[in-house]
């Protein structure tokens, strides 16, 4: 059996990171340095003296395509911690529905999702600040895009990924067809073992098991997954798990389970502000 380590939300463990009560900038700019059509990017930072040391954090949106929102459900989070948040909003109208939203344009004539992550980065950093990398969450639709981008873009300035409550999966299995699996999708096994080896955190609330979710998929290929979506993450990282045996590669993901939280994407980025907090503390050397 797979197992699960659990995320305490708790503050007090979080030693590391400024408070910024007063002392936010919120709005929005443009990407158009890109191959694809401009994205408007919402974010949350600090004021300009944090902004050198703060961890960015690019949040990718659900269904609902409401970029602002998951930014402001972020904006606490940046005080506690000292964060910078961007939410880049994939609007309908250029990337019309899940083909090229929670699959990135993969099989299709583009625009291709996911290789706007690496240049918006970029132009992150040309607001100002030091950081070499940077963590990329999403809740639901947005956690689909999130391991789907692990596998299919380069992503070398990723630190770690966060994939929480995803309705459903890409099985790194060349027998399942695409989108549930990888035949299909010109993906060799190379590539698997490299995905696999990628820092990506599965999140999972374990309250997140309403079976009758009008938002669940229920095709023959998702309910084999699991009847709900916490049982569709167990299933895929156990399937993942068995995947880097069968190839002889290390296996790097790492899955959390969040006590007490539902399909909700505020409760799901306080587990994963927690764990980017402890991260960035150890990659500080600890210190304050």
């Amino acid at each position: 059996m797979f197992r699960f380590i659990t995320v305490i939300l708790a503050a007090a463990l979080l030693p590391w990171g400024t408070a910024f009560a007063d002392g936010l900038r919120t709005g929005r700019f443009v990407l158009s340095d890109w191959s694809g059509p401009p994205i408007t990017i919402h974010f949350v930072e600090p004021d300009s003296d944090a902004l050198a040391d703060a961890p960015v954090v690019i949040v990718m949106h659900g269904v609902n395509r409401n970029a602002d929102d998951y930014a402001d459900n972020w904006r606490d989070l940046v005080e506690e911690h000292g964060f910078r948040v961007y939410a880049p909003e994939f609007s309908d109208a250029d990337f019309p529905g899940a083909a090229m939203y929670n699959l990135g344009g993969i099989g299709t004539d583009g625009p291709y999702a996911y290789s706007a992550i690496e240049p918006l980065f970029s132009e992150i950093m040309e607001r100002g600040g030091s950081a070499e990398g940077y963590y990329l969450f999403s809740h639901s639709a947005g956690a689909q895009f999130v391991h789907r981008a692990v596998l299919f873009e380069d992503l070398p300035r990723l630190i770690m990924a966060f994939s929480a409550n995803a309705g459903w999966y890409t099985l790194p299995d060349a027998e399942t067809d695409w989108p549930y699996g990888l035949n299909g999708a010109s993906v060799d096994d190379a590539a698997v073992g490299r995905w696999l080896g990628q820092p990506l955190v599965v999140l999972l609330g374990d309250q997140d098991t309403d079976r009758r979710d009008p938002n669940l998929r229920r095709t023959t290929e998702a309910m084999a997954q699991g009847e709900h979506r916490y049982a569709r993450g167990a299933f895929f990282m156990r399937t993942a798990r068995d995947r880097a045996v069968e190839l002889g590669v290390p296996f790097a993901w790492t899955a959390y389970n969040v006590p007490g939280v539902a399909h909700d994407n505020a409760g799901m980025a306080q587990a994963a502000a927690l764990l980017i907090a402890l991260d960035a503390e150890a990659a500080n050397g600890g210190e304050d």
